[in-house]
Parts: C-alpha cells; sequence; structure tokens
C-alpha cells in the first residue's frame, strides 16, 4: 500500500533506537525525508546511514535550550511524531519531586514544546500531522512507575487538546498506546522487575506476561515495527479521518472497550 509519504518531511525524536528507530525507518521506507534526532552524535550518524534518512541532528530536546536549537535548525515539517520518552521501575514513596519533574520535562514537555513550534505552521498550509508515542500505561497506571504512568495520561490531553484546535482542517493530532515492547533496554528492565533471577530473557518476558501483564491477549513483547506500522498510517494522507484519538497498540492488554 502507497501511504503518500513521498513528499512528506517527518521530524522523529528519540529516533535513534527502539520504537522511534522502527518509526523512522519505516516512515524512510514509504518515501517520507525523514529527520533523525539522537543525543549522540555517533548514533545519529549511524541511524542515518543505516535507513537513508534525509538529516540527523543531535539534539537534546528533553531541554529547554535543546528543544530551541533543534526548532532554530530545522525548518517547517510535516510530520512530528513525539516519541521521545523515559521509564523505570520505582516504588512510589521513593519518587522524588526531582523525578517526577524530570519524568514530565522528558516525556511531557518536549513534546508540547515542538508542537508549540510546528503546529501553527501546519495549522497556515493546512496539512500536518502530529503523533504522541504515548503507552498503555496512560489508562492502567502501573504502580511501580506512577510517575511513569502520570507522563503518558498527560500526554492523551495535550494530544486530544490539540486535535481540537484543528477543527475543519486537514491537520490531524493524535496520540499512539504501545504495550510493553521488545526494544534495546528491555533485558535491563526485565532484570530490575525481577532483581537475582537468574532465568533468561525469554524466561523472564513469560514471568513479567504471567505476573504483572495477565491479561494481554498477545502474551508477549510487540515488536517496534508493529508499532511504526500504525503510527505510518495516522501520519499518512490516508490517516485524514483519524484525529483525536488514542489508538491501541499494546496487544489487547486493556481490557476496557473504549
Amino acid at each position: 500500500m502507497d501511504l503518500g509519504l513521498s513528499n512528506k518531511t517527518a521530524l522523529v525524536t528519540g529516533s535513534t533506537g527502539g520504537i522511534g528507530l522502527a518509526i523512522a525507518r519505516t516512515l524512510a521506507e514509504e518515501g517520507a525525508a525523514v529527520i533523525v534526532i539522537g543525543r549522540s552524535a555517533e548514533t545519529v550518524e549511524k541511524t542515518v546511514r543505516e535507513i537513508g534518512a534525509a538529516r540527523g541532528i543531535v539534539a537534546a530536546v528533553a531541554t529547554a535550550d535543546g528543544a530551541a536549537a533543534l526548532t532554530s535548525a530545522v525548518p517547517p515539517i510535516d510530520i512530528l511524531v513525539n516519541n521521545l520518552g523515559i521509564y523505570e521501575v520505582k516504588p512510589f514513596a521513593d519518587i522524588t519531586d526531582a523525578d517526577w519533574l524530570h519524568f514530565f520535562d522528558v516525556n511531557v514537555l518536549s513534546g508540547i514544546r515542538l508542537a508549540r513550534h510546528y503546529f501553527p505552521g501546519m495549522l497556515q498550509r493546512n496539512w500536518g500531522r502530529i503523533v504522541f508515542v504515548s503507552s498503555e500505561s496512560a489508562l492502567q497506571v502501573p504502580s511501580d512507575m506512577i510517575h511513569y504512568g502520570m507522563t503518558k495520561t498527560a500526554q492523551l490531553s495535550v494530544a486530544r487538546g490539540l486535535a481540537e484546535l484543528t477543527k475543519g482542517t486537514a491537520v490531524t493530532v493524535n496520540s499512539v498506546l504501545p504495550g510493553p515492547t521488545r526494544s534495546a533496554g528491555i533485558g535491563d528492565f526485565l532484570r530490575s522487575v525481577f532483581p537475582g533471577n537468574p532465568g533468561s530473557e525469554a524466561e523472564l518476558e513469560k514471568e513479567f506476561f504471567r505476573l504483572y501483564r495477565s491479561s494481554s491477549l498477545l502474551q508477549r513483547m510487540i515488536d517496534p515495527k508493529e508499532i511504526a506500522a500504525l503510527v505510518a498510517y495516522v501520519a499518512s494522507p490516508l490517516g485524514a479521518a483519524t484525529n483525536g484519538a488514542a489508538l491501541r497498540v499494546e496487544g489487547g492488554l486493556l481490557m476496557s472497550a473504549v
């Protein structure tokens, strides 16, 4: 299927690994001119070569200065994918004020700053796509990652609020809600959940779903490509009728119908 992205420019944050890399690669394969963003010059250059991206920029977009440097370097774009995010397992009583603020800066404000810059131009040109990569944790907040879940819920609010400002235009703003995803850091995450457990990564994954994600219909980690496919569709002209939505790609983990 031709998604009609050959004349579009897309900026994907956190795009040198995991879900962001899969999204950047898929958009590039569909013909979009992709701008890769990361904090390491080495990984950014490697990603640009690997996926044939149009451009790579080194920027710490989780900070105000980093976001300003990025927007100064990148002219108006057609597609903004706010994928940058961090997570960790931490007991609620141990989450400090600094932790709360750091997670909000990285997971929420980074996307807000970029949307604030690029969204008005999309409205003026009467075409654009903004996608926030949220999480199933936005709706089913994990008790051991409450600070993370808070930021994911906030992203849904921002995305829906921005979508309300697009009424009658060809601009859309959506969020996608991945579930537990297989990425470079998933092994470390599983071992943080099961400290001292000597099992293999596959064994820890099975135990994780048995104990912590038993409602999942997939009962495995999601491949980043499976998330990227949905993002690419929503970001394309074919996704014009999908706006203001929180789209699930979480393996059937969430049991509610809405």
